[in-house]
């Protein structure tokens, strides 16, 4: 299936999808700690997304997902599903991805926040994995390869005695949700697509304290790790520019250049 390269015009939409994406995790941030449920900030979200943006919360009914965002606790590695059963507690740390539509186009992202205060095991596996992201993303611009993004993930992580999960990946993205290519968050150099300007796609690695492997639990969404260890998980919205990369989903407390 060919590799989408967007129109100016399409860039355009994107940006403002991926704008309104960033804002909905500025906008959760205040809320995000002990004593509130998933289901709660789900609502908020929603409630934020429908009566704000004037935008649709994408993950709603997605091939029957029930919710309008995904909030991963812990274990919980990614599509985990809000309940106003699962209050969060000082230590934990979530996952919050959500993906807004705007006038056809989808504009995705997702941060790893600490709830309360952190435990030292937690505080560096998000910025470890933070890191992988924006490694992943300097290797952009038109002739470099996916392979690249992969490969820069893989190593910084597993310097850090951390595990790549394999199982799910970044993906092409516009007016359809996952499209064309798949983003590895492993591979070699070198390999894979040549980018080109105009490409758009998510990169967003899951990182895991103990080992790569990882299950789907009974609700046929939820993915935990195996060993029940601590994962994280960043995610960002990418343009290939003439020149190397654009960040789509920048948000205020991003620390990398958001374009080259």
């Amino acid at each position: 299936m060919p590799i989408e390269i967007k129109t100016s015009e399409e860039i355009d939409k994107m940006r403002a999808a991926g704008a309104l994406a960033a804002e909905q995790l500025e906008m959760i941030e205040p809320f995000i700690k002990p004593g509130v449920s998933t289901g709660e900030l789900d609502r908020i979200c929603h409630e934020f997304t429908i009566d704000q943006q004037q935008a649709i919360p994408a993950p709603l009914n997605y091939h029957g997902f029930p919710k309008s965002i995904c909030a991963s606790v812990n274990h919980v590695v990614c599509h985990g599903i809000p309940s106003d059963d699962k209050i969060l507690k000082h230590g934990d740390i979530i996952n919050i991805d959500v993906t807004p539509i705007k006038d056809g186009f989808h504009g995705d992202t997702s941060k790893t926040f600490i709830v309360g205060k952190p435990t030292v095991m937690a505080e560096r596996l998000i910025r470890i994995c933070q890191e992988c992201l924006y490694l992943s993303i300097e290797t952009v611009k038109p002739g470099s390869h996916l392979g690249d993004i992969g490969h820069a993930i893989q190593v910084h992580a597993e310097k850090n005695r951390y595990s790549v999960v394999r199982e799910y990946c970044g993906h092409g993205i516009g007016r359809i949700f996952h499209d064309e290519p798949q983003v590895l968050h492993y591979g070699k150099p070198d390999t894979g697509i040549v980018l080109e300007p105009g490409m758009v796609f998510t990169i967003e690695p899951m990182i895991n304290v103990g080992k790569k492997e990882v299950k789907v639990l009974p609700d046929e969404w939820t993915v935990v790790t195996k060993d029940h260890k601590l994962t994280a998980q960043w995610e960002h919205t990418i343009l290939v520019t003439d020149t190397g990369y654009e960040i789509l989903t920048y948000r205020s407390d991003d620390t990398i250049p958001r374009c080259t």
